[in-house]
């Protein structure tokens, strides 16, 4: 894996891998959710997939495809950075990129400090997300996003490419971590994701994720038993 490729595109495999999903959305995605919306992260491949999975299916239905900063992937290297807003916005003509933070893609500045590759910064990130989520009108919305991002952050989930998960939000009354908790359908709980492709496993929200900002090129040191990305 090259992880100096900035902004990477899908290969072959993962554009099969979203003509499956499509299929899988269009038979199996249960007709009651009422989607209303399809947010992805504004990077390139989630755009890509997005288009791909989802690009037909919404457009029969109305419902709209809109670009957000905050389900980009957690680190700052070249291939978690995205491009430039015109540059992805004159490629996916059919996504809304209109309600981007202008910040975006920088993740490593002052005015970025939402976005740097720091634990606490990342697990704000997702609360942040989570809240908007919650207070959007749309009765069920479509996320297109990040394995890193959604595993170690938001859900504690596996998701392996072109898989998908569906949950119930609620504000958290229990006194846990967050203000916002997910709470996974068994539908896809128990199946190995929409797609029967991913891992059950369930990681603690925030394992792996490096407590400073990192040099340039650097990992972040896994903890023992921890499966990297």
């Amino acid at each position: 894996m090259n992880y100096e490729i900035p902004d990477p595109e899908l290969t072959e495999l993962g554009r099969n891998q979203c003509a499956e999903l499509a299929k899988n959305i269009k038979e199996k995605l249960p007709k009651d959710l009422d989607v209303g919306l399809v947010l992805c992260s504004a990077m390139r491949r989630t755009c890509e997939t997005a288009t791909l999975a989802l690009g037909d299916w919404a457009a029969e239905r109305g419902i709209p495809i809109q670009a957000h900063a905050g389900w980009q992937e957690n680190s700052a290297k070249p291939c978690d950075t995205g491009s430039p807003i015109p540059v992805v916005q004159a490629l996916f003509p059919n996504i809304d990129f209109t309600h981007v933070d202008p910040v975006y893609p920088d993740k490593t500045s002052p005015a970025a400090e939402k976005y740097k590759y720091i634990k606490a910064n990342l697990l704000g990130r997702a609360q942040m997300v989570l809240e908007d989520l919650y207070d959007r009108p749309e009765k069920a919305i479509i996320v297109v996003s990040h394995s890193g991002f959604m595993r170690q952050a938001v859900t504690g989930d596996w998701f392996f490419n072109a898989d998908y998960r569906i949950y119930d939000i609620a504000k958290n009354e229990d006194g846990g971590d967050g203000k916002f908790a997910l709470k996974q359908w068994d539908l896809t709980k128990n199946g190995h994701g929409g797609m029967g492709w991913s891992w059950d496993e369930v990681v603690e929200i925030g394992i792996g994720l490096p407590e400073e900002e990192l040099p340039p090129k650097a990992e972040a040191p896994l903890p023992p038993g921890v499966r990297p990305n």
